[in-house]
């Protein structure tokens, strides 16, 4: 047997006699389920959050490939009317409390400072690396540039960085003449194209830590970010030891899940999956779905009448982290509203709950009109508490107009 055979079978043997499956794995059910996503995601009238920062703990991370999104989700969870702008504003660009960063399957997110060195080691620092491959790879395909070339350009977009303190990629594309190189993509292929290095070379340096995302252009819906250096050092954390913390992190909020959940959440290998579950001792229980996995001090039962008191309405907004959170979602989405809630890529739009499920969609109209439309019959209680919800919603925005980066079936036709 090899050794990475050897290393995973004692990971899993480690985790089967953490999770104690020589007994009966104790059986939580949907609505279980749907009471502890209520009061753990701040979606329960009595469990909502006094702050922007509580929010983002609670989720583990706000998606954030839609600015607009991350705005929208933290609203959606603060008590009481006042808008989230100014406060998350000043938590991602003030206090640094929380930090937009690549993540999880490669994609963009908001997340509490603290958990950033975890992520990075985790997460990020692989997929730098192979972007940095990627990017060179394609170079060399494409265009005459080399890795000497990509280093001084890099080089100079530091410099200039450290100079200004901040910039556009516009900016620094004016400033670099290098940036505005461009190479062939997919040469000799149906996908052959013309690219500039722009957008690439500051991913890739994003990746690593080098520069972040600063305070953008327009207002809070715009994906124009300016760019700058981090403060202080790169913090250190190792790959393992980011992973437990991560997966202990996630399942303190989203458990329980299922290994495919979860591999599916991160973008791990499945046995980086499981050797994070054995480190946190995660204890297995019995979904709907299969074996899934609980943290060891989270087996008490969860009434489902004991989410906030009362049922509970929720206007959430697309790609929102509770509606993307758990690859199997039956036991919150109807399977027949996937073909209104959701594109051709799988990502999902703007989500109407109402206690623990998705029941229907939303969207603002160019007059800014916040209209839902309901695909389940809940109730005249239900209707009139998403109605109130709606109006908080519109209440905020005021006049700023939201259009969904990816949109849906759903949204389109309610968009009018």
């Amino acid at each position: 047997m090899g050794e990475s055979r050897k290393a995973e079978t004692a990971s899993r043997a480690r985790t089967r006699t953490a999770t104690g499956t020589t007994g009966t794995p104790r059986a939580i059910g949907a609505a279980e389920r749907r009471a502890r996503l209520g009061v753990r995601h701040r979606l329960a009238g009595g469990a909502r959050a006094g702050s922007v920062e509580e929010v983002a703990e609670s989720l583990v991370a706000l998606h954030g490939t839609d600015p607009a999104s991350v705005f929208l989700a933290v609203g959606a969870r603060l008590a009481g009317t006042a808008g989230p702008v100014e406060d998350v504003e000043r938590a991602l660009y003030q206090d640094r409390s929380l930090v937009r960063m690549h993540g999880m399957r490669h994609t963009v997110f908001v997340l509490p400072a603290a958990l950033a060195p975890a992520v990075q080691a985790s997460t990020t620092d692989p997929a730098a690396v192979r972007e940095r491959a990627s990017l060179l790879q394609h170079l060399a395909a494409g265009s005459d540039y080399d890795a000497a070339w990509l280093a001084e350009t890099e080089r100079l977009v530091l410099a200039e960085l450290a100079a200004r303190g901040e910039a556009t990629g516009t900016e620094l594309g004016g400033a670099v003449p290098a940036l505005r190189s461009t190479y062939v993509y997919g040469k000799g292929t149906r996908q052959e194209g013309v690219q500039s290095v722009a957008s690439r070379v500051l991913r890739v340096l994003g990746m690593e830590g080098r520069i972040v995302r600063g305070r953008p252009q327009g207002g809070w819906t715009s994906s124009r970010f300016r760019w700058t250096r981090p403060t202080g050092p790169r913090p250190g954390e190792s790959p393992a030891a980011g992973r437990a913390e991560l997966i202990g992190r996630w399942l303190r909020a989203c458990g329980p899940a299922t290994e495919a959940d979860l591999k599916w959440w991160t973008g791990w290998k499945v046995t980086d999956v499981r050797a994070a579950l054995a480190a946190v001792g995660a204890v297995t229980v019995a979904l709907d779905e299969g074996a899934g996995f609980v943290l060891p001090d989270d087996l008490d039962p969860v009434d489902p009448g004991s989410a906030g008191g009362e049922p509970w309405a929720a206007l959430l907004p697309a790609l929102d982290s509770t509606a993307m959170g758990w690859q199997a979602r039956d036991w919150y989405l109807d399977p027949e509203y996937r073909a209104a809630l959701y594109d051709r890529s799988g990502n999902i739009g703007p989500t109407v709950w109402w206690d623990g499920r998705i029941v229907g969609g939303w969207a603002q109209r160019p007059d800014g009109e916040i209209v839902t439309r309901l695909l389940a019959d809940v109730g005249a209680a239900a209707g009139r508490a998403v109605d109130a919800e709606a109006e908080r919603l519109a209440g905020w925005i005021g006049d700023v107009r939201v259009t969904p980066r990816f949109r849906t079936p759903l949204e389109r036709e309610s968009s009018g």
